[in-house]
């Protein structure tokens, strides 16, 4: 039996022509760091994903309003095996009316199940369509990787002189995933406390309730979508205030890794010791959060079984 092509639709309320339009403004829902034209018949662009993902890709088919299809010439996975697997893959677009709105049904011709990449490329390309695409044909801004900042490293080092919190764990779903759960209102309510107020905004100010008398507000420092976020600690515990908090995102075969470090303590005191635990309940409510739906924020995140 032959495997089935990863597929997934979205209905709109828009022309065909707007859907059109759209899907071919690769940039503004992919991601930017793409490489020649994305809208001609017959032309090839170049996409990347920092070292992990790069692919060349030709427009072989284009129908005005109704289909578009890329044919994937090269490809580049740096985390799994094969690491060619798009290679001569198909990645097509068919747009139609459907009672009086428009439906995009999007298939990846030959990403199948039996890939080693299936999984987080599956839930990849939901995000960019079901989300991204949907974003940008309906509201004209669309969630696209950003362009990547080869001038600058991308966290300061920090004091050599204060401690550290690590951790690391393997999140079994996509980066873009992730990144939503440590930076949104809704993500973050749902695996570290409901009583949240955020907005993913440099400079933004961070609000996390933790019982009647006690808050903590943290300063968004530096967002990188979908690969950092980096906070800094202004109002809590007198130990928190002034260290900063960073969120290192890496795709993997299985999903997502998230390297966390809770940076600038004075010293390995009770209060470090007893975060570094916290911190370590509180990651595990992320993990279910984003591979079941549901966390455990505070106050039920020391009651995972």
């Amino acid at each position: 039996m032959k495997s089935q092509d990863f597929t997934t639709s979205i209905t709109v309320d828009a022309s065909p022509q707007q859907v059109f339009d759209a899907v071919n403004n690769v940039r503004g829902w992919w991601s930017e760091n793409i490489e020649g034209s994305t809208s001609v018949l017959n032309s090839e662009f170049a996409y990347h994903y920092r070292d992990v993902h790069r692919c060349r890709i030709k427009i072989t088919e284009m129908q005005p309003n109704t289909r578009v299809v890329w044919h994937v010439l090269d490809n580049d996975f740096n985390f799994i095996e094969d690491k060619t697997e798009w290679v001569n893959t198909h990645i097509i677009f068919d747009i139609h009316e459907k009672e009086g709105k428009t439906e995009l049904t999007f298939t990846h011709q030959g990403l199948v199940p039996e890939g080693e990449c299936y999984e987080v490329c599956h839930d990849a390309w939901t995000h960019y369509i079901q989300d991204s695409l949907k974003s940008l044909i309906t509201t004209g801004q669309g969630k696209a990787t950003p362009k990547e900042d080869f001038t600058a490293s991308d966290h300061q080092k920090e004091n050599t002189d204060t401690k550290s919190i690590y951790h690391r764990l393997l999140i079994t779903v996509p980066v873009e995933k992730v990144y939503e759960a440590i930076t949104t209102r809704e993500g973050l309510a749902g695996w570290w406390t409901p009583d949240t107020e955020a907005k993913a905004e440099i400079g933004s100010i961070l609000r996390f309730g933790f019982d009647p008398d006690y808050f903590k507000n943290m300063e968004v420092v530096d967002l990188k979508p979908y690969s950092l976020v980096k906070w800094r600690c202004i109002k809590g515990f007198e130990d928190w205030v002034g260290t900063t908090l960073t969120f290192e995102l890496e795709p993997h075969k299985k999903g997502c890794i998230l390297l966390f470090h809770h940076d600038g303590w004075k010293s390995y005191n009770s209060e470090f010791a007893s975060c570094s635990f916290d911190w370590a309940l509180f990651f595990r409510s992320l993990k279910s959060l984003c591979e079941t739906g549901k966390g455990f924020p505070y106050p039920e995140f020391d009651k995972i079984n």
